[in-house]
């Protein structure tokens, strides 16, 4: 049993084809126009004249017929265009009308909460951004919390009856990570903490580690993000660098769910420059000149 699909994609790529095999045919008849456009004299003979006469009626039959078949060609082209087009708009059309009444129905019902307690009741929550860098909480009855902003160590957003708790940010330099949203109070998982900043300026301490979400009544407890690594220590022309920055610590895990779930994995601290205390350029050159005089 064969079957017949359609689709806006499909009907512009046959459309394509086509046109390619348009192309081909242009070439042979560019190819045979000199020969059924121009036909030698005839002799003096009636024969010869009969036989030039019908070679030049079906020459020019040919062109006709060609120029009919490259019209057809062209506007059947044409209609597969607008029709590819008419289709996706069609479907456009019978798709936005359920996401209209979707959100219509979804507005009806948050109504009184977000009223109430600004809160949803069905819904994730808005993720955080460089105005307000905390992630929302998610529905009070469904909804998983919004992640914090990165790079400013936004919090997770809390989710609400069943949802995961959003994940925290990331941390600015120095600073420390977002901690992840709270799971759901009867089922979800507690969001990940985000990592530390980087140390900032030379010498500078990295941020510590996000902590985990804590989980509900069922769910596992968030990851304890990394910390961030310390910065160098300054390195001066004349004299020693600088003592390297220390690493921030790792964030805690959230704790599991009252009646079934794991805690979170604690984050691991990270640690400092690899090397410190190192001399200045000068110095290190004046140790080199002295070495190599010894």
């Amino acid at each position: 049993m064969s079957f017949l699909f359609a689709t806006p994609e499909s009907v512009t790529a046959a459309a394509s084809q086509i046109t390619t095999i348009g192309s081909a045919l242009e070439q042979a008849n560019t190819a045979v126009k000199a020969s059924t456009t121009t036909v030698l004299a005839a002799g003096a003979d009636e024969v010869s004249t009969a036989i030039a006469t019908l070679m030049s009626t079906h020459g020019q039959a040919y062109q006709t017929a060609s120029a009919q078949v490259s019209q057809f060609h062209n506007q059947f082209i044409q209609l597969l265009n607008a029709s590819a087009g008419s289709y996706a708009t069609a479907e456009a059309a019978n798709a936005n009308p359920l996401q209209a009444v979707e959100q219509e129905l979804l507005g009806v019902i948050n109504a009184p909460t977000n009223t109430l307690l600004g809160r949803p009741l069905i819904g994730d929550g808005v993720a955080g951004s460089a105005a307000n860098p905390n992630g929302q909480a998610g529905g009070l009855l469904y909804g998983n919390g919004g992640n914090g902003y990165n790079g400013l160590g936004g919090a997770g957003g809390a989710a609400g009856l069943i949802g995961n708790g959003g994940t925290g940010g990331t941390g600015a330099p120095g600073r420390a990570g977002g901690a992840g949203g709270a799971g759901g109070w009867l089922y979800g998982n507690g969001g990940a903490g985000g990592a530390g900043g980087l140390g900032g300026a030379a010498g500078g301490i990295g941020g510590a580690g996000g902590a985990g979400g804590a989980a509900g009544l069922w769910g596992n407890g968030g990851a304890g993000a990394t910390g961030g690594a310390g910065a160098g220590g300054s390195s001066p022309a004349v004299g020693n660098g600088g003592t390297g920055g220390a690493g921030g610590a790792g964030g805690a895990g959230g704790t599991g769910g009252l009646l079934y779930g794991n805690g979170g994995a604690g984050g691991a601290g990270a640690s400092g420059p690899a090397i410190g205390d190192q001399p200045g350029c000068a110095a290190r050159t004046a140790q080199t000149v002295v070495a190599i005089a010894a």
